[in-house]
């Protein structure tokens, strides 16, 4: 039994047979998915300042706490700075909320449901 080799010919022209012929594509600029990672960061920073703020809220309300069951620890302006964090929080989460639902609706409208 023979085997049979089988070649191929090559339309190319001979310099450049032996090359591999890479081809590049060019990305296009696509701004929809720009303003789908600015709303994503929008709504990932805001909840995490969020977070940050409530904790120093909470750090603000137990040394208020203290300084208000010890009459030898005097420590100023700590329910200022706690109303500052509850004020930074309401703020940096109705920013979460807000941008959660600008993306959600640009969500809906290009699935068009």
């Amino acid at each position: 039994m023979k085997t049979q080799k089988v070649t191929y010919q090559s339309s190319l022209p001979s310099n450049t047979r032996n090359k591999l012929v890479l081809r590049r594509t060019r990305k296009r600029f696509n701004p929809r998915i720009l303003l789908d990672r600015i709303i994503e960061t929008t709504a990932i920073v805001s909840l995490l300042f969020t977070g940050f703020a409530g904790v120093g809220a909470m750090a603000c309300w137990g040394l208020e706490i203290i300084e208000t069951n010890n009459p030898n620890i005097i420590i100023s302006g700590w329910e200022q700075q706690k109303n500052i964090c509850l004020g930074a929080m309401l703020v940096s989460f109705s920013t979460f909320l807000g941008s959660s639902l600008v993306g959600a609706s640009l969500s809906i409208q290009r699935d068009k449901f």
